[in-house]
């Protein structure tokens, strides 16, 4: 599901330029990084990521030093191509641990048996309410980090053409605001998905009736994040022509102007779904105690610090420290929508269906 890149502008998103950012603080994939302790052998624990995994050196040089494992990545797409190779190779994992199964296939990991049992014995006490409610769910994956997927807009535009910006998902289908919103499609994009369920969530029975209005209110769809908010988004350093855009609450701090003091985007914190990001350790995997020992470090506040500036994600530690900007301009939802992770495994492939036949015309 969901297009690789695509996260939080989070990223270069990622206003910064995803790239360069990537580059220049995380991981190529398939890369070993941390220099071994002395006496520790070359030990090496391999963990499956998506393909927005990013995280500094000195972090994993610190995991390195306090474990004596060097750290190898290997990305796997988004969050449901990262589910799906490890349900298919499940009886012969392709690493130790995993990060960045999310609340939407969280069931599905569970489920398939792809998870030997292991919670952090002190993982951050704020951690508990992002855990899964599900007995077995929560022995097997610790919850790491949250983000809510949000409308965002351009505040520029809407000033310069002296037109009321939207607040609400009943907004973004009134007639005033006709071609001007963009989002990732749900059969694509991790994002997307997340905007589906927000609707699902808002709406209950009749979220087929408010997809008709959108789609007859002129909203473009895209294969995933970056098109929509890199190329059509107005704000999003391309030529775009909407200034209505599906990003997330992270995105406006990255959208200040050199020498600015302020964000030029918004982020419409009525229409948010928060996501939840987990990391657990393969059934099967080669190197249990390597995988413990990770998964035990990204709770720990080096990790859970390090996350906004690498993954432009909130930490579940809520004592972790967060960048200057970050604590100003990037808010949570007071209420964000969300939906038992049974239920998205239970529905997720009949309410896609659905949502292709209403958005293919």
């Amino acid at each position: 599901m969901t297009s690789t890149a695509q996260r939080r502008p989070r990223r270069s998103t990622t206003l910064l330029g995803l790239v360069g950012l990537l580059t220049a603080t995380g991981l190529v994939a398939g890369c070993a990084v941390g220099d071994p302790s002395p006496g520790a052998g070359g030990k090496t624990v391999v963990v499956a990521t998506h393909d927005s995994w990013a995280m500094s050196k000195k972090v994993l040089a610190r995991f390195t030093a306090e474990s004596g494992y060097r750290v190898k990545i290997v990305t796997n797409g988004d969050a449901g191509q990262l589910t799906n190779k490890l349900v298919l190779t499940k009886g012969s994992p392709i690493a130790d641990a995993v990060f960045g199964i999310d609340n939407t296939f969280a069931s599905r990991a569970v489920d398939e048996g792809i998870l030997a049992s292991y919670s952090p014995s002190d993982e951050p006490p704020s951690a508990a309410r992002y855990e899964l409610g599900d007995a077995k769910g929560d022995a097997q994956l610790t919850p790491i980090d949250y983000g809510d997927v949000c409308v965002n807009i351009d505040d520029g535009w809407f000033a310069r053409h002296k037109v009321t910006p939207p607040r609400t998902l009943a907004d973004l289908a009134d007639p005033a605001y006709k071609d001007l919103f963009v989002t990732p499609a749900a059969s694509t994009s991790s994002p997307g998905l997340a905007f589906l369920l927000a609707t699902i969530k808002a709406y209950g029975d009749r979220w087929p009736a408010y997809w008709h209005r959108l789609m007859d209110n002129g909203t473009k769809i895209t294969a995933g994040w970056s098109d929509a908010y890199e190329v059509d988004f107005t704000a999003g350093g391309g030529n775009g022509d909407r200034p209505i855009v599906l990003s997330y609450a992270s995105s406006p701090p990255f959208t200040i102007p050199k020498g600015g003091g302020r964000p030029t985007t918004s982020s419409l914190l009525d229409t948010c779904f928060r996501q939840v990001e987990y990391a657990g350790v393969l059934a099967g995997a080669a190197d249990s105690q390597g995988a413990k020992a990770f998964v035990d470090f990204m709770t720990q506040r080096a990790f859970q610090e390090a996350l906004p500036d690498n993954m432009y994600v909130f930490p579940v530690d809520q004592h972790a420290k967060l960048p200057p900007a970050w604590a100003r301009y990037a808010k949570v939802a007071p209420k964000p929508f969300s939906l038992p992770p049974r239920e998205i495994a239970t529905h997720r492939d009949e309410w896609l269906r659905r949502w292709s036949d209403l958005t293919s015309g």
